[in-house]
């Protein structure tokens, strides 16, 4: 069951890489759900990515942070999982 969360617009902000499958997978999630969102896109040499290091503690995309839950995470599989459960209707 979905919890109901009041929506900052662009409360969300998604750190990606262009032309990411995993980073279009969260972007797709969020569409479906209309949520507004900022998209940050980062270095491609992973080296190189210490802004998603400093959120997130890795430097892997995506990564999200929610400004209206506080939730900030990585890993499109747990990201979908909790877009879903956040902001997904209930069935």
């Amino acid at each position: 069951m979905a919890v109901t969360v009041p929506t900052d617009d662009t409360a969300i902000t998604l750190y990606r890489l262009q032309a990411c499958p995993y980073c279009e997978r969260v972007v797709r999630t969020l569409n479906k759900y209309g949520l507004t969102y900022r998209s940050r896109f980062v270095e491609a040499m992973h080296s190189e990515r210490d802004v998603v290091k400093r959120i997130s503690g890795k430097r892997t995309v995506p990564a999200i942070v929610d400004e209206n839950t506080g939730v900030t995470m990585s890993e499109s599989d747990n990201i979908v999982q909790y877009l879903e459960d956040t902001y997904g209707e209930a069935e």
